[in-house]
């Protein structure tokens, strides 16, 4: 069939199956030449040869090539087999014959090793947020500090037939001056608070226009991920195509994606260095700034926009959750619901919003007079493997992520004097968690643990991002804030290891911050003073 040739002949896999003989020994088992120029000429003659079998034979071209070889060298072209020898082998063999091999490895060794990679620190210079207690990171950290609730009832849509209708919700926003008012009226939120937080951490950390314009944009990224992404805009997509395709927002797919955000920063910025985001549900936040991190550390940027966004208080976004049962249900006192590790919790409280750091390399930190808030010393990531949504009983993963943790940091458990703690407010993870923490800094009289999700509610992708704000600002004001509604501790937990209902002054020595996401998603990440 022509048209089956033209295809076959068209297609990567006859392409590949053409390079791939092309780089093994010949069928017949003859070398091939030694000479370049008579090599070259032949791997030409038998690609013209392959890529005519494959067009004469159409679909039949795999069946028609791989027979074309003897039995002992087709036994499948995807399997390994010891007579597919590739480059690096013939050579070697070719000077094995002649007596070269042992001076042929040394030169190869020589040309791979490669100078170890300088040590780069990292550090943080810069923050912006999008939460329901400020648009700032000052303004968000004094009101923790003060123990203010952010949660309330939700005004965005009727919630009226939900048994859940209270949210961390941002009730005021504003794109002005930050997004241009045609994409501010296109955008899913995740994306508007993505774009202005970041522009704030960026304003927040000096960065000027003359600044920027010395910066190498080639080594200049943004890593912002996003547990929903833009569900708003797909949601409004799927309501408008019941009435017609031609109602559909022509952004929806992009704009849904969560990729995006970082994607439309970048371009903005004109940043050409890593770009991408990463979802891994609750735990996104802390994923994008250790990936973030470790660009700088690995040489690969100087500048890294970092952290994570999300936006689903809609119709779909609480019924979904509210299908988990895993919201609280105490709906006349909104303050008094997100309530972790109090006997009386009985699930979390969503909440939206976006937290961006912007971490640089320390010396390019230090040479256009940037203001250092800490240093990120390192973190971990592990995977519970266990359920979709509930922790694992031992609490393994968590400990096993801790522990990396401190070894990528460089520092021992008793360095560790406060815990930002994932601590959503539901039965089991709030005790799973302070378990893990007890085995692993119980010994530690210094330490206080506190859970910003006692005010502000569960930010999901957004939550890791925006309790790293806090865990800088921490170490910043010294100070560490307090777990309002902690009023009948469970009895499984010991009050000691945990801040109280009022702030508490701490020296912070190093700080961790957790969080965990459905899936067994697990990420802990390490700041500390800069000295």
């Amino acid at each position: 069939m022509a048209g089956a040739a033209s295809s076959c002949h068209a297609s990567p896999l006859c392409d590949w199956l053409v390079a791939a003989c092309m780089s093994v020994t010949h069928c017949g088992g003859e070398r091939l030449a030694q000479q370049s120029d008579t090599r070259s000429s032949r791997w030409a003659r038998r690609r013209r040869l392959l890529n005519n079998k494959c067009s004469a034979h159409g679909s039949a071209g795999i069946q028609a090539l791989s027979s074309s070889c003897n039995n002992s060298a087709s036994s499948s072209l995807f399997e390994s087999n010891n007579t597919y020898l590739n480059r690096k082998q013939r050579r070697l063999n070719r000077a094995s014959a002649s007596g070269q091999v042992t001076v042929e490895m040394e030169k190869e060794a020589m040309v791979n090793k490669k100078p170890p990679l300088e040590s780069r620190r990292v550090v943080v210079t810069g923050m912006g947020v999008e939460t329901p207690l400020g648009h700032d990171p000052h303004t968000f950290y004094e009101n923790l500090l003060q123990g203010i609730s952010g949660i309330s009832p939700i005004e965005n849509f009727d919630c009226s037939a939900f048994p859940t209708r209270i949210a961390g919700e941002i009730k005021s926003f504003s794109t002005e001056g930050l997004v241009a008012p045609k994409l501010s009226k296109r955008m899913d939120k995740f994306m508007l608070y993505l774009l202005t937080a970041g522009k704030k951490a960026l304003a927040d950390g000096g960065v000027t226009e003359e600044v920027m314009a010395e910066f190498d944009k080639s080594r200049c990224g943004v890593l912002i991920g996003s547990a929903m992404g833009g569900m708003k805009v797909f949601y409004d997509a799927l309501e408008a195509l019941k009435i017609s395709y031609k109602k559909m927002n022509p952004f929806c797919v992009p704009f849904a994606t969560t990729n995006m955000g970082s994607a439309m920063l970048a371009l903005d910025l004109g940043w050409m260095g890593p770009n991408y985001s990463i979802s891994t549900a609750c735990a996104t936040g802390n994923f994008c700034i250790l990936n973030a991190a470790n660009h700088i550390t690995k040489g690969e940027a100087d500048v890294m926009l970092c952290g994570g966004s999300d936006s689903v208080i809609i119709p779909i976004g609480l019924g979904g959750f509210v299908a988990c049962r895993a919201l609280s249900e105490k709906n006349d006192d909104p303050t008094k619901a997100s309530r972790p590790w109090d006997s009386n919790r009985d699930g979390f409280v969503m909440g939206e919003g976006a937290g961006v750091l912007l971490l640089e390399e320390l010396e390019h930190a230090k040479k256009r007079g940037a203001t250092i808030y800490a240093e990120f010393l390192g973190g971990s990531f592990t995977c519970d493997a266990y359920h979709i949504t509930e922790p694992r009983p031992d609490g393994a993963g968590v400990i096993l992520c801790i522990e990396k943790a401190l070894a990528h940091a460089g520092i021992v458990k008793e360095d560790i004097n406060y815990v930002n703690a994932h601590a959503t407010s539901t039965p089991a993870g709030d005790l799973k968690e302070y378990h893990a923490l007890a085995h692993c800094f119980g010994q530690n009289p210094e330490l206080r643990v506190n859970s910003t999700k006692s005010m502000i509610g569960h930010l999901l992708g957004a939550s890791g991002a925006v309790e790293a704000v806090a865990t800088v600002q921490a170490i910043k004001t010294g100070w560490v804030h307090p777990n309002i509604n902690l009023e009948n501790p469970d009895k499984a937990v010991d009050t000691k290891l945990l801040v109280g209902l009022k702030k508490e002054r701490l020296e912070i020595k190093a700080a961790l911050s957790n969080s965990f996401g459905f899936g067994g998603q697990n990420s802990s990440i390490i700041f500390a003073p800069y000295k």
